[in-house]
């Protein structure tokens, strides 16, 4: 998140990035997600202040941008883990099972939706829709989508992850 960066420090670490991504779109209203896309990747999250900076870099509403970042939930909107797993918990992925991944999820990483663990390395979220369907149940891990999941490819993936944090560690 933007945490300490005041709002004129996020204009100037993103005002060429963002102009560079308003040129592929007809609208400054159309960069929204983009935008909001960069702050993420920069910052780790979205925040009141970035929101602000980014409907002032585009000249849009701040409202327009809250709206975005607020309905997706691919955008993070409070303080989350190193790596973020969410699972769609829509109609398609629930009746192909993703309730009991859930609990398998909870019970395996000792967390609730929403939580994050412990050591900070995994925040799990349930969410509506992933739009992906056609391999329900689906999750994202950051930004990669899962799909097919059983209870054996969760405990690979979580076994990578696991991996991954602890070379991020040392």
């Amino acid at each position: 998140m933007s945490d300490a960066r005041s709002l004129d420090d996020i204009k100037g670490d993103l005002a060429a990035d963002v102009e560079q991504i308003m040129t592929r779109y007809p609208t400054s209203r159309s960069a929204i997600m983009p935008a909001l896309d960069l702050v993420q990747q920069k910052y780790g999250g979205v925040d009141g202040t970035s929101y602000q900076a980014v409907a002032e870099l585009l000249d849009v509403p701040e409202i327009w941008v809250f709206e975005v970042a607020s309905f997706y939930t691919l955008y993070d909107r409070t303080k989350t883990g190193r790596h973020h797993l969410r699972l769609c918990t829509n109609l398609s992925c629930m009746l192909r099972g993703s309730d009991a991944l859930m609990r398998h999820l909870q019970d395996r990483l000792k967390v609730k939706s929403d939580e994050t663990t412990k050591d900070g390395a995994i925040t799990l979220s349930a969410v509506e829709c992933l739009g992906a369907c056609e391999i329900a149940p689906v999750l994202m891990a950051d930004t990669q989508y899962h799909g097919d999941l059983t209870v054996e490819k969760l405990d690979t993936l979580l076994a990578a992850l696991s991996d991954q944090v602890a070379k991020e560690v040392t």
